[in-house]
Parts: structure tokens; sequence; C-alpha cells
């Protein structure tokens, strides 16, 4: 009983749940009954009967097929993961029947149609020629991989968030060939200065909140002033112990030379092994207590907690939104921190405008106009993606399931066989990139060498969940001055305002009476475990969680965070999309928990080798979750198989 007041509080009745979804996806589409071709590619098990013949399973092809403005459980949403499940739990990749051959042949099919395998698919066209037949296979209903859109309807207008993949980060720095591209798409990252508004929440006097949450702290207490508040002063208005706000206010403000009589490489070498939580208790001395503070401040780059990431690894990062930054470093002698671009290249869909000029280049009647403005507000037509005669072709819904070489000699070619409508196909081509998750690379492709199967399987990726919630204005964060928040103990651990961008015929809420999209972070790791094992954890605990366990704490959250200001969860929010990505950013190196290899040692330089016909691309074949790392290994795969050819 006390739930369920407690639930009708919090509003969970309320209609934007409606309780209508299926597989965790919503079936009302901008307020109209989804379609029965709609919902057979949000669950192709249970409609698939319903389709009649193979070649008759084309749920793209409805007037309202647009899943960007699905709402509810999406990322790795529900019916994405099925068959690859059934690969990983051991059974034949050919255990739901035979394979039916659909006769088509290309010069190349890539295997996942996010960034990777969209600038692979263009790299290799732009090398081989326009005539060139390409087929893209991806198992999600919308192409891009992480670089998702979100859209939502609020006040009368569309809002617009990111479903995963958040910005092109310093591109200053990507390489030549990755710089090539954004010009090739139309994409001028010096417009982005004018686009997006860096005084806006200054100018408004919003900064950084942190959330203390009574389950971790003893009490629910905003505080306000994060960063230019002095650190004794800010520390006296929170519910932490006077040992801990004394030693937190230390490490902050203190220039001490933790690890005197060393050299700075020699520094370098010790933080590398010790993790950001032992460097400050047992190297600044810092209360264990104080732990609870800092431990989520690596969430967002890592996926993990203080526990599980060097020391150097923080010092060198810092951090994106300029809310927080790293304590006990500022008389280290560790030299300065090397000056980056602002973080502000952003789409208001995130890096899905990436994606999207991607797709536009490749099938221009997909994504109708011409610049990177225009392609913010175009309505993308997925009738447009697989129509036959097209030399480029996107399938969606459809997962592989095998990848193989055929033939011999001069008649050797690649076989690929996919999921798609609970029905097995397969399609050949002269070559193939495997633009998808490399740990799955193993199971589609068995015939690998023992070793690099190894060395795929070692690349664990690290899950997340990236929630949008479109509420009805953002008075409260106006009242309270802040535009971000940290919560370390809660069940999110970072909220933010969205980014403020303008840019084509989109335009940033920028007046608080405005609708306006959150951002909140979660990432289900697991301290105190290695690395790997904590990404393990998560990825089992995402898979488990039902969207109304996520909405509930959505909703608890906001309104103990931004409830005194006046926000009201049951009454101000009107859209909720949550993306689960049980398997989320690439995997990265830890100094913590991996050997020290040799260049040539690297799991993932070892995994990305070519085979044959076949080469693997994807972010984390370099082991970077950036934009930049999946485009130039999509140009490195198709550079190999043009040396293959030869």
């Amino acid at each position: 009983m006390v739930d369920e007041k407690r639930d009708h509080e919090l509003g969970m009745e309320k209609p934007i749940t409606r309780r209508d979804f299926l597989n965790g996806a919503a079936v009302g589409i901008g307020g109209v009954l989804a379609s029965q071709s709609m919902l057979a590619a949000l669950a192709p098990a249970e409609f698939a009967g319903q389709q009649g013949n193979a070649s008759a399973f084309a749920p793209e092809k409805a007037p309202d097929y647009y899943p960007p403005a699905l709402t509810g459980m999406r990322g790795n949403h529900d019916g994405t993961f099925t068959y690859a499940h059934h690969l990983r739990d051991g059974e034949a990749w050919d255990a739901e029947g035979p394979a039916q051959a659909t006769g088509e042949n290309y010069d190349l099919v890539v295997v996942g149609g996010g960034i990777s395998g969209l600038a692979a698919a263009y790299f290799f066209r732009k090398s081989s020629g326009e005539k060139v037949r390409i087929l893209v296979l991806d198992n999600h209903d919308d192409f891009g991989g992480h670089a998702k859109r979100n859209e939502f309807r609020s006040g009368g207008r569309m809002l617009l968030g990111y479903g995963g993949t958040q910005s092109i980060e310093s591109p200053g720095n990507y390489s030549s060939e990755a710089k090539r591209l954004l010009l090739e798409l139309g994409i001028d990252t010096e417009k982005f200065y004018k686009a997006y508004d860096q005084k806006l929440y200054e100018s408004r006097k919003m900064g950084t909140g942190f959330f203390f949450d009574k389950e971790t702290f003893g009490e629910d207490r905003l505080v306000a002033g994060l960063g230019p508040t002095p650190w004794a002063e800010w520390l006296a208005k929170t519910p932490l112990t006077d040992d801990v706000r004394r030693d937190i206010a230390r490490v902050y403000t203190e220039k001490v030379d933790y690890l005197p009589g060393l050299s700075r490489e020699e520094k370098i070498a010790k933080l590398s092994k010790i993790s950001y939580a032992d460097f400050l208790t047992k190297i600044c001395k810092v209360h264990p207590d104080a732990l609870k503070f800092f431990q989520s401040y690596t969430n967002d780059l890592w996926a993990v907690g203080i526990d599980a990431v060097p020391a150097i690894d923080c010092f060198m990062a810092g951090d994106d939104y300029g809310g927080i930054t790293y304590a006990g470093f500022q008389g280290m002698g560790l030299g300065e921190d090397e000056r980056e671009e602002p973080y502000i290249f952003h789409f208001p869909d995130g890096n899905a405008s990436i994606a999207r000029l991607l797709v536009r280049s490749l099938i221009p009647s997909a994504v109708p106009g011409h610049t990177m403005e225009d392609v913010v507000t175009a309505r993308a037509d997925y009738s447009r993606l697989d129509r036959d005669g097209s030399p480029v072709r996107i399938r969606l819904n459809s997962t592989v399931m095998n990848v193989k070489h055929a033939g011999a000699g001069a008649d050797k070619v690649v076989q690929v066989a996919y999921m798609r409508g609970k029905k097995l196909h397969t399609v050949r081509a002269k070559q193939c990139v495997l633009a998808c998750y490399n740990v799955m690379i193993p199971y589609l492709c068995p015939e690998l060498p023992e070793k690099q199967k190894e060395a795929l399987a070692y690349l664990v990726k690290a899950p997340l969940v990236y929630t949008h919630v479109a509420i009805r204005n953002w008075k409260s964060f106006e009242k309270l001055g802040v535009h971000h928040i940290e919560s370390p103990g809660s069940y999110h651990v970072y909220t933010a305002l969205d980014f403020p961008v303008s840019l084509g015929e989109y335009v940033f809420p920028s007046k608080a009476e405005e609708p306006i999209v959150l951002f909140m972070l979660r990432t289900p790791c697991k301290p105190g475990l290695p690395m790997r094992d904590q990404y393990r954890a998560g990825r089992a605990e995402l898979l488990r969680t039902p969207f109304a366990t996520f909405e509930r704490n959505v909703r608890d959250q906001l309104g103990r965070m931004l409830g005194s200001a006046g926000f009201d969860p049951a009454r101000d929010i009107d859209g909720l999309t949550v993306n689960r990505w049980a398997h989320g950013y690439a995997y990265t190196p830890n100094r913590l928990f991996d050997p020290d290899w040799t260049e040539q040692e690297r799991p993932w330089v070892v995994g990305r080798q070519p085979f044959g016909q076949i080469a693997i691309a994807n972010s984390d074949s370099g082991a970077s979750a950036y934009t930049d790392t999946a485009i130039d290994q999509a140009y490195r795969a198709v550079t190999e198989l043009r040396t293959a050819k030869t």
C-alpha cells in the first residue's frame, strides 16, 4: 500500500508510460497507435508468423516507421540481442532452421550500422567507385549504433536528445582521414562556436550542484555552488562529518607533493598502478568516509568508480562537463593540464547527426537536405534504406549469425547469414567488414585463429545508461542555481540540462519557462571487482532491469533533488527514454588490471587483424570509445581490404 501511494505521488500512472510497452518500446508513436509493421520490427519473434513469406518482412516500409520518436526502453532494446545470446549460449548459428539464400551478391557487406560501419561503407565506395554494391546489416531498428537520435514532443514543439555518442570531442586532434570525412559530409566544426551558447547558464548564475542522498549521506540535501564557492564555505553546507570536510578541503586547497623524492616519470609510473581511491586514502591520507564523495567522479568516462581507475588517468582526463576537478595533484609537479578545445562540438541529437549525414551521402533520398544545419530537423525516410536497385542498402532488424568464406580461388566469396523476421537468410559478397561489437566476432566467425578469437573476447564493453527526460520547464533548476548535478549515491550519478545548441531551424529552449530535455547517467558498476568483471556484472543487471524500475527511480530522484524548488515528477515529466547500452563504451586498457603488453600483444591489435576477405572495424578495435576512433578503424579496415584485393 505504501509503495502504491508513493507510485501515485511520483506519477507512475501518468500517460507518458501508458503501460503499453512491447518488449520495452512504446506502442504509441506520436500519439498514434503503431502499425503491425512497426510492431514487427520491435518484436520480430512475435509477429514474424503474420508476415507471410520471408521476403514480405519489411517493417521499415510502413509509413509510420520512425524509431527516433519511440520512447521507453531504447539503446539495446529487446529483440536486438535475442539471437546473439543464442550464439553466446552455445546454439548453432543455423539452429532455427536452414538458411534461405536471397540470391543477392555484393561487393561489400558491412556487419554493423554504427558510425564505424557506415564510415566503412563510405570509404569503400569512395575508393572503389559509386557503382559498387554495398549492404549494411544491423540488428537494431535504427541505424547509427550508439549514435542514436531521441525525439520528444513537449509544449507543442520537438525536443532532441542523444541516445548515445554525445559530441565531436577535440576535433583538432582528429586524424587527417577523420577530419577529411567530416569536411566531405559538410561538417564545419567552427560553426559550433556560434551554435553553442557557452554563456547561457553562467549568465543565469547556474553552476554545479551536489546532491547528498539520505541512503548514502544520512539526509537528502542539494548544495549548489560547487567550484566557485571556497571549499571550506561550500563544505560547511553539506551533511558530511567534520573530519571528512576537513580532509576534502585539504586535498583541494593545499599544494602538497605527496610523493616527494620521486621524479616526474617515477610519479607517473607509480600513479599508473594505484587507483584514485587508494591515492586519496593511502597517499593523501584522506579519511575513508570521504571516498563516498568522490566515488562516481570517474563513472562518466570509464563506467566504473574511483576504485578501478588509475590515479594518473584521473589527472590526465579531467572532466568534460566542467563540473568537478580531481583533488590532490596540484602540488605533485606532474605538469600542466594540456588545454583542450572546449566541449562544444555538439549536434542537438549528438553524433546521430554524423550517422545521418553518412546515410545521406550513401543513400541521398533517405535523409533530405544538403547541409549540417538542415540534417538536424530532417525526417529520415526509412522506407528508402533497403530498396531494390540501390547500390547501397541498409537492412535493419537483421541480426548476423555467421560469417565465413565460401568457394575457392577466384570464386572465393564471403557468405553472411542473418536472422530477419524469424527467418535465416544468406547473402554473398566479395568482401566483408565486421564493424560490430568485437566481442561477438568469435561467435560470428568461428573460423578465425584461436589466438585472435581469444583477443577479441578480452574486449569486454562497458555497460551504461543514457536516460533522457523531457520536462515541461526548467524553472526549478534556475531557482536552485544549478544546470548540472553530481549525485554519487543515487540511481543516476549525474543529471544535466541539455547542451544549449541552436543549429539550423532547431532552436534551443533558452527560457526557463520552456520545455527541455534532461540527461541522466547511470553506470551499473560493482565496486571492488576488477574492471572487466564489473562490466559483466553491470551488463547482467541492466538486462534484467525492467523499464518501470528506471522510471520509478528517475521520478523519485528528480523529485528529491528538485522538489524544494517546485518540481513535481507527477506533473512536470512529459517524456522518458532509457537508452540501455548493455554493451556500451569500447574497452579501454586499464593499467591496474591489464598486463604490460607490447604494441603487437595488445588484444585489440591482435583481434583486428584481417582474415582473408574479412576485415574488422568498430571503436573496439582501437580500444577507445570515441567517434574519431570508429572512423579511423573503418578507414584501416577498408585499406586492408584494398590490399587483400591485390
